[in-house]
């Protein structure tokens, strides 16, 4: 039989944008310089973090310039992300909370969500070498959100086509300083243990709704 030529179309698609920011070096720089000072004052905040330093959530408070003009970035972003159930631009009135996380040697993130939240994102202030380095791990984890169904039946298997690769299982985001990546807060993540010498330094963030749209 010849082979029968079929439409694929990868339906549910779960929206991850990443982009790399201008100017990185000397933000990071700035930024780096903010939060070890911050790390230096104040205990880490109980949260995901396995060791690590997780700071409070109210970044925009203490952050200086740069965290603002990070954010407002991130603000623009995922507006132009949402839209209403047409498909038309809207201009959602967001909440926003943001936080700094440090891992060193060993430290990781365990898994969750952001509940309450819209969109959620992190930035990479430092990668501890993870960028050059697979070995170092430090890998940012997302969990496919129908959870382990796909691979209950038959876990050898895949459905084909660049969309079922990663169905059941999870896709890593590799830290590189100045990437910026924004996912729906309903996703479970987690952030593998990071193996160097050096410091991984990250600011996370939630949008979130002040009032629903009408």
């Amino acid at each position: 039989m010849s082979r029968i030529e079929i439409e694929v179309k990868g339906l549910f698609a779960t929206p991850v944008a990443a982009v790399l920011l201008p100017d990185a070096e000397a933000r990071n720089a700035e930024l780096a310089e903010i939060i070890l000072r911050r790390r230096a004052e104040f205990p880490t905040l109980g949260a995901s973090n396995i060791g690590g330093w997780h700071s409070t959530r109210d970044l925009p408070a203490w952050g200086g310039k740069r965290a603002e003009e990070l954010l407002a970035f991130a603000r623009s972003a995922v507006t132009q992300l949402t839209t209403d159930r047409d498909g038309r631009q809207v201009r959602p009135e967001w909440s926003v909370e943001a936080w700094a996380n440090v891992n060193a040697a060993g430290d990781s993130n365990s898994c969750h969500y952001h509940p309450g939240s819209f969109w959620s994102g992190s930035y990479y202030v430092a990668d501890g070498g993870c960028a050059e380095d697979p070995s170092l791990g430090g890998e940012f984890e997302i969990f496919d959100p129908r959870g382990p169904a796909p691979m209950m039946h038959a876990p050898a298997l895949k459905f084909g086509g660049e969309d079922g690769l990663s169905a059941g299982s999870a896709e890593t985001i590799r830290p590189r300083p100045g990437l910026m990546f924004l996912f729906p807060s309903f996703l479970l993540h987690a952030v593998r243990p990071y193996r160097g010498n050096g410091l991984r330094i990250s600011i996370a963030f939630n949008f979130g709704l002040y009032r629903e749209l009408a």
